[in-house]
């Protein structure tokens, strides 16, 4: 590769969805409505958990910590997006994109450890119901969501790094709203043999490993119930559980289908729009999800703001 190859790019073109300007601003009032809601809604459910005491337990500690990568999550895509919308602008900087993969990589990596975390807390909750209080003391917890950080912050530091080794070609787009990490090597003129291995090792390590302890604590779960003998008490340790079994199958499935996608080199367009589902679309649910079936959470948050909701 010649030295002109190997000049850093100094900006990468996003795309985004559609080239007709007529719609952008249809877009443009939807995404930033999915944002606002996703803030203030997760802002709410963490508002919620800190002013009620009764909600001072591990479930709804993992459940706040949930909540605040979600804002961040969303945070480091939609907000360029608009900007971009606004100002009639494709462009995103080198430092801009290659931040915008780090902060990407480290949210939605917390976001994994995190839904493993609560589904090892609701296996404690329902199948050692007897011994949860002393499994799950505020040190453990302390300790797991701090682990999930450093993880999370080291596997990002370290994908970025490396992708600050490729080169890219002049004036590189981006067929997305962000800079999916997938997307950006794909553009570059550098081998990615060592990025690709590294990626999908992570991938296996770092998401598979976690979704089978989640598959595994559900099936001890599951267990667990149909030992019950009565209905209401099935329906009861059901119950608790239900909430983040959902937002898991909604993350995971649009997750992995994602990145499945792009390995067997489907059309970029079908990758944006399925990355919308678990960058955009699961943060602004979550609250919805744990508010209104959950009556800890609507009974605080009625508390919280005084009337009915």
């Amino acid at each position: 590769m010649n030295a002109s190859n190997k000049t850093r790019v100094s900006e990468f073109l996003l795309l985004g969805f559609l080239e007709d300007k007529d719609l952008q601003s249809l877009i443009y009032g939807l995404f930033l409505s999915m944002y606002l809601v996703t803030v203030f809604g997760n802002m709410f459910i963490i508002v919620a958990i800190l002013s009620d005491p009764r909600l001072h337990t591990p479930m709804y500690f993992f459940l706040s910590n949930l909540s605040f990568v979600d804002i961040c999550f969303i945070s480091t895509t939609v907000p360029k997006m608009l900007v971009n919308i606004q100002t009639q602008s494709k462009v995103i900087t080198y430092a801009g994109c290659i931040t915008q993969v780090h902060f990407f990589l480290l949210f939605v990596e917390l976001d994994n450890f995190l839904l493993t975390i609560m589904a090892y807390d609701r296996y404690v909750a329902i199948c050692h119901p007897m011994h949860y209080t002393v499994v799950m003391r505020y040190q453990l917890c302390g300790f797991l969501v701090l682990m999930s950080w450093v993880v999370s912050v080291l596997h990002a530091l370290f994908q970025s790094l490396m992708m600050l080794q490729l080169s890219f070609g002049t004036h590189p787009e981006i067929p997305h709203f962000f800079c999916e990490p997938n997307q950006v090597v794909q553009l570059t003129c550098s081998d990615t043999f060592l990025n690709v291995l590294v990626m999908y090792f992570t991938l296996v390590l770092l998401a598979i490993v976690p979704l089978v302890g989640i598959f595994y604590s559900y099936f001890k779960i599951v267990s667990s119930i149909c030992a019950i003998s009565s209905v209401q008490g099935k329906y009861k340790a059901f119950s608790t559980c239900a909430s983040h079994l959902l937002v898991v199958s909604l993350f995971y499935c649009t997750g992995l289908g994602v990145y499945l996608s792009s390995a067997a080199n489907h059309s970029s367009q079908s990758s944006a729009a399925a990355s919308v589902m678990y960058t955009v679309v699961t943060p602004m649910m979550n609250p919805f999800i744990y508010s209104l079936r959950n009556k800890d959470v609507k009974s605080a948050l009625k508390r919280l703001f005084g009337k009915k909701l």
